[in-house]
Order: structure tokens, then sequence, then C-alpha cells
């Protein structure tokens, strides 16, 4: 759902704070918008009503503006005097999309005035939002499904609305759908009521929440209790495997709160979406999103969760302002879900996690090249994509920067004062650096700390591209051995002195630290790979963060026999973490190009249009 190209450069409205959108939300804020959606799987579309309500924040205020992408506008009222709006649909921006321009009634010009709107529209069926699953692409294979993902500028392809984090509004809806589905939200359940062939489902949600977090999605959904105030969703075929991997959640729900206070939510429900997802998990509130790459069988990839939970304070409480700050979303929730590690299964653990997060980090740096400028922890994103800029940038350089600062001022125990203290204080606000900033220098305003803090590099931090200034102190404990065991393997002469003992009690992500250390060598010999799966069994391994180094490492040896394995990973599940990296890879093997070409443009279909649009670029297919 891009927009089409243009030649001339239009203006975006409020550059300076946020690039990705045309609304004028200085001018006008949205405080609350009922939605009424018809899903119609035939036609892929939702046939919609939404009901705008805002407030005029400046004088003489005469059009108000939204983001759209692809919609189709019939008709815009004042929900007051019922009589009809002149709007036009303006100039589009490739990947951004289109202001719909409201003309406002000469009643609402004022500061303080207040605005109430209907607008009728129709989704476009290639809406960048939506994934339409036909029943053969689910996992039960008799009904269709449906889901959104809206972060980071997707929203507008779902609903007119101000798609820019520095918004926030509450929200209600109602949703019909075939009889034989289930609708679920982002927002707390209200019922449901059947209408002939229809079913009609309620929604609300009293937290004002900015537009990237509105989500829908539709099928075929079982749930089963896994806590108080958590249940798991999926497919039935699912639905059990869930339960056993997620049934730590209200542990993990409870050590966040001890650490950040009361969980202001209501639910924390999950929900495990078909493989195309192309996340790991979308912190949609009430209702987390997660690949079912998790379901490991033995609640290894777990921590995930722990950061979708994290995010219930960091990023959906406290939001960034723009795209561009998007480290203060992620980077203070891997901090957030590292110190929930550390509760539930000790320090030293909570250092792997960490250290695995520096190691993607070099990955990303590597990648783009360490002069590139979306390395920076503030990118900027003026004429660039959001979704261009994701990588683990703002997370991993966010949580390095937190670890950093953390010892600086004396530990964790003071370091979650602070953060408990912050999230308080801009609670339901979207927030910049800068005001982040300010707030944790007169937290620590004492001379005692002003003494430890006056050499650290901020500009550099927050500006500089590449690697960070500084490299956190890490506890290695359960990094030492991983490391040793991979050094001794590039050494070997021949490969007598290695069994299967080498790994048996390591951790599943002890095992990719390892597998790590062996791709970061300068070559890798097919035949130490052939040794190294004859002791270790590593073609067997399910668990998804194992297979996708493994397959990496193969990769990178021109090991041939796991190309057939490795165009199968990437098309039984599209996250992107996993099939970027392989698609990219299998591309530059010898012998691999028209295989990743050709394997994409035969699966194109099966992944999530954000993912597809990505892997075209990898493969310079655009």
């Amino acid at each position: 759902g891009l927009a089409r190209e243009t030649t001339e450069k239009p203006e975006m409205a409020d550059s300076r704070d946020d690039p990705s959108t045309f609304s004028n939300f200085k001018a006008v804020a949205v405080k609350h918008w009922l939605w009424k959606v018809c899903v119609d799987f035939d036609r892929k579309k939702l046939k919609c009503s939404v009901q705008v309500q805002a407030v005029v924040l400046e004088e003489s205020v005469k059009e108000f503006v939204l983001d759209s992408n692809g919609l189709a506008v019939n008709s815009v009222r004042d929900s007051n005097s019922t009589e009809k709006l002149p709007f036009h649909i303006g100039q589009g921006v490739d990947g951004l999309g289109e202001p719909l321009k409201i003309q406002l009634p000469k009643s609402s010009w004022n500061k303080g005035a207040s605005v109430c709107l209907e607008i009728e529209y129709e989704t476009s069926p290639s809406a960048s939002a939506i994934q339409w699953m036909e029943p053969a692409q689910t996992v039960g294979k008799t009904y269709p499904y449906l889901f959104t993902q809206c972060e980071a500028i997707h929203a507008r392809s779902m609903l007119p609305c101000q798609d820019t984090p520095s918004i926030k509004s509450t929200y209600t809806a109602e949703v019909s759908v075939p009889k034989e589905l289930t609708v679920l939200m982002s927002a707390t359940r209200l019922g449901s009521e059947e209408c002939s062939s229809e079913r009609i489902y309620r929604f609300e949600q009293k937290v004002p929440v900015p537009s990237y977090l509105a989500a829908l999605v539709v099928g075929d959904l079982e749930c089963r209790k896994i806590g108080p105030r958590s249940s798991v969703w999926s497919e039935k075929d699912m639905v059990e495997k869930a339960e056993y991997e997620f049934a730590e959640t209200e542990k993990m729900l409870k050590a966040a709160e001890e650490i950040m206070g009361p969980y202001l939510w209501g639910i924390y429900d999950l929900l495990v979406l078909p493989p195309s997802f192309p996340y790991g998990g979308m912190e949609n509130p009430c209702l987390t999103f997660v690949t079912p790459t998790l379901l490991a069988g033995d609640r290894s990839l777990v921590s995930v969760i722990a950061h979708e939970i994290s995010h219930s304070w960091t990023g959906n409480l406290v939001t960034n302002c723009s795209w561009e700050h998007f480290w203060l979303n992620e980077g203070f929730t891997r901090y957030l879900e590292n110190r929930i590690v550390a509760k539930l299964y000790g320090e030293e653990e909570r250092h792997l996690h960490a250290l695995c997060g520096w190691k993607s980090l070099q990955d990303s740096v590597d990648h783009f090249g360490k002069d590139h400028p979306l390395t920076a922890l503030i990118p900027n994103l003026s004429g660039v994509n959001p979704d261009d800029a994701f990588s683990s940038v703002p997370y991993e350089k966010g949580l390095a920067f937190m670890l950093y600062l953390e010892a600086l001022v004396g530990g964790p125990a003071i370091f979650e004062k602070f953060l408990r203290s912050y999230v308080d204080n801009f609670k339901y606000e979207s927030i910049c650096t800068s005001q982040w900033k300010q707030y944790f220098l007169s937290f620590f305003s004492d001379e005692c700390y002003q003494d430890k803090l006056k050499d650290v590099e901020w500009e550099e931090w927050f500006h500089s591209p590449g690697m960070p200034p500084q490299k956190p102190q890490y506890d290695t404990t359960l990094v030492d051995a991983c490391i040793s065991l991979a050094d001794k393997w590039a050494d070997a002469k021949n490969f007598t002195e290695f069994s299967l003992a080498d790994v048996v009690n390591m951790s599943s992500m002890q095992l990719q630290v390892f597998l790590d250390r062996v791709l970061q060598g300068q070559s890798v010999e097919k035949s130490l790979l052939d040794a190294m799966d004859a002791k270790y069994e590593l073609d067997k391994k399910t668990n998804s963060e194992v297979k996708f180094r493994w397959l990496r490492l193969c990769l990178k040896a021109n090991r041939t026999e796991v190309f057939t394995e490795v165009t199968k990973f990437v098309t039984v599940q599209g996250r992107m973490k996993f099939v970027r990296p392989l698609y990219r890879e299998l591309y530059r093997c010898e012998g691999g190009k028209n295989l990743a070409v050709s394997t994409f443009q035969h699966n194109k279909s099966f992944y999530h249009s954000i993912a597809a649009e990505l892997i075209a670029k990898d493969l310079e297919l655009v």
C-alpha cells in the first residue's frame, strides 16, 4: 500500500518534530475516536466509519489535517450539525501516504474549541497495516484470518488519524465479522452479540494510546487462561503449546510491578500469530502479539515476553514523540526486560542477555556500515521511511547507554528508582530525548553524582554513528565457557577432542553465544562445520534462535547441503530478524543468488507487506 511516486516534494507538517506525519497535530489534537468496522474478507477491505473527537490548540485553525494511506474516503460530516464538510486528499509521498485535509466548520476555528467529525471510508486491499490471510495460509486451513501491524506509520492505511506517537487518545470500537470468527483488539473486551450471520464485538481502551498501538485481529481463535489477568490466544493447533510456553507470564508481570509500580492496563493477554508475523513481538496494549517462533517447547525464548511486558511502562505509558527518538521506547524496554530477567533468573543471566545484545548491535553496525547515519542513537528521519531505519541500534545502543549510566550512578538499585520516578513523571505523555536527559540530570543533581556524570559524552552517544563511545562492564561468567569452546574449535587441528558433553549443559542462549563467536571468525571451513554437526547434532536443533545462527554459519562456509533447510526455514516463518539476514547471505553465496530470488518470488504472498518490501530491497529487486 505505498503511495505513488511524486515529482514535487510536498511540505510535511511540523517536520522539526515528526518528519513522518502530515497531520497538523500542533494545531488540533485528537482526544478520542470511536471506530465502527465491518470486515469484508471477500473484498479484502474494512468498511468503516470513525468518529474523531479533537480539541483545537491554536487560534484561527481552519483546516484539520489527518494522515491517510490509500483510504477511499466517502464523506466527512460534522457530528453535531450533521452537515457535510469539504475535504480533499493532498499530494502523496512515497511510503508516507497522503494528507487528508478537512475544512473545519467556523464554530471550531478558535483555540479551545472542540471538534467532532464522522468520516466514512474504506481501506484498500493492499493496506500496509493489514495482512489478509487465505484459509490455506493459516494453521487450521478452514477460515480466513486478518491481523494488523501499525508500528511505525501504518495505522494511516487502516484509519484516518494523526499518525504520530506525539498524540495519544482513548478509543472505543465495534467490529462486525462472520459469526464463526473471533475478534480481538489492543483494548478491553466488552462482549459481543450475534446479529443474523454476523457477530459484533465491542472494545474500549481507557488509557490514551498513540495510533501505532491500535491493533485488530480476526480469526478462528481459541484461548487458555494462564494467570489471574492473562489468557493466551491462538489458532486451535497452537494453543496448548502456547499455554505451556507462556505459563510464567504472571511471574514476569509481578517482577515488573516490583520494579515499576502497578500495571495500569487491566488485562495482559498474549496472541500467538500465524508464522508470517514479521516481528518477534508487538506490545499492543492489553494484547501482546508474538511470533510462533518463540514456541521452542522449553520456555527458552520467553525473554521476548519480558520485553513486551516492560513496554507496558516504557513505550506505552511514556512514549517517544517521534520515530527519531525510538530509543526512548526500545533502549529503556531492553533495560527493564533485563532487570526482570535478573529478578527471575539471576544477575549472571541478565548479563548474558545484555552481552548478546551487544553482539546484535555489532551486526547492525556491520550491516549498515560504521559511518551510516542510521546507526546513530537518534537518527535524522527526514525523507526516510521509519521501517527502513528499523534495526537493533535503538534497542541495543540504548541498552548499552542505560548500563553505562547505571554503573556511573551506583548500580541497579538506584537506577531502578530513577526509572520508576521517570515513568511516573511522564506517564501518558510523549517525550523527546532532551526531556529525558533533563529529568535524568535533575534526579541525579547531588554533588556526589555530578562528579561522576561530568565526563558523559552525551552528544557522542546521541548523534555519532557506529559503535558506542564506551562499552559497559559485563559480567562474563556465563559467556566465558562458550567463548573458549568456540576458540578451541578455531584452533583445532583435528576434531577428536570434542564431544556432545561440551554443550549438553549449555542453555540455548549460551549455545547462541558459542555460535555467534564462531561466526565472528574470519573464515569458517566446511570441514569444521561438518565435524561440529557430527559432535553436537546442530542440524537437528529446533530452537529458532539456535537454528538461525547455525544456518548463517553454514552459509558463511558455503555448506551447500543446508540450502534446502535455509529455504524451508525462511518460508515456514516470516520473522524479519531471521529471514532478512538469511536471504541476504544465501543471495551472496556461490550458487545461492538465483535460489534466494526464486524462493522469495515464489513465497512473496506468504510474507507480511512490511517484510516483503524490505526483503525485495535486500535482494536488489527494487
